[in-house]
């Protein structure tokens, strides 16, 4: 496949919250990739700049604040756009996590919007208040084996631990079907708002959208540095702090707070798929 000598762009919101923080691990991230593709990274601010993304990173901070200063500068609709009617591939982090959920409770309504993209509920602040902050090292076996990037893990997990980081955390609560009408039962829920609905452009962005929600890595509720302080009310002995659904991808925890980059470098190479699935589509639609 011949490379195209244009980036390949990836944005950062920074309305609010740990965006620089975000845009040096990209650049870390790239450096270690085994790619001739070249890189961009920018902040964004505004619609404009989103249009010229090829992939989007929304940062931990304030859920609440990010969603008004984005209704409020035009943002809402065009993120919207970008991840829900394009699907272009969209990494949340904590906050991020939140907004790009299709329902997200303990919130009043019309406390916040949300972006959607992840057919999940999420339960905000779940672990508590900012001193009631936390880390944790978890095994996640979908990383590369190595600090720098390299190596596939081990099937088992465990390869290097990577060090995640909780502050006043969400959990996704529960994964949600694809039926009618379920929309419509989330936002009968007290204390619980949900994105709206968008319909993809195309064939291949449907397919991101009926992609099945793929649990990425857990936190057992038995983990001592939570006991007392998360409410667990679901079933099961593990609270799901990272999922993928086709295009998007969530955390509960904080990789820009770390100084280890395979986050970055893991989703960098799914930007990289993406990208090339939709220009090998786009030259099928060109020669059909």
């Amino acid at each position: 496949m011949t490379v195209p000598e244009a980036p390949i762009t990836i944005g950062v919101l920074a309305l609010q919250g740990a965006f620089s923080e975000h845009i040096q691990l990209l650049r870390r991230a790239a450096s270690s990739l085994q790619t001739p593709h070249k890189w961009s990274f920018i902040e964004v601010r505004t619609p404009a700049e989103l249009a010229g993304c090829d992939g989007l990173i929304l940062p931990g901070g304030e859920s609440t604040t990010m969603s008004l200063v984005a209704a409020r500068s035009g943002l809402l609709e065009p993120l919207r756009e970008f991840v829900k009617v394009h699907r272009k591939p969209t990494f949340g982090t904590c906050a991020g996590l939140i907004l790009l959920s299709e329902s997200a409770n303990r919130t009043k309504k019309g406390g916040q919007d949300l972006i959607g993209g992840l057919d999940v509920r999420v339960n905000r602040n779940h672990f508590g208040r900012q001193t009631e902050s936390f880390q944790v090292n978890l095994h996640l076996p979908f990383l590369p084996n190595t600090a720098t990037g390299t190596g596939p893990a081990p099937a088992t997990g465990a390869g290097m631990p990577y060090r995640c980081v909780f502050i006043r955390a969400p959990v996704v609560e529960k994964i949600l079907p694809h039926k009618q009408g379920e929309q419509d039962e989330e936002a009968a829920r007290e204390a619980t708002i949900v994105a709206p609905s968008k319909v993809p452009v195309d064939e291949l962005a449907r397919e991101e959208l009926d992609a099945e929600v793929e649990v990425m890595a857990t936190l057992s509720t038995k983990t001592p540095q939570v006991q007392g302080h998360a409410e667990h009310d679901h079933p099961g002995a593990e609270d799901i702090i990272a999922v993928r659904q086709g295009n998007v991808f969530g955390t509960s925890f904080h990789p820009e707070l770390t100084e280890d980059a395979r986050i970055h470098v893991w989703w960098l190479e799914e930007v990289l798929k993406a990208v090339q699935r939709r220009e090998e589509f786009e030259l099928a639609i060109r020669s059909a």
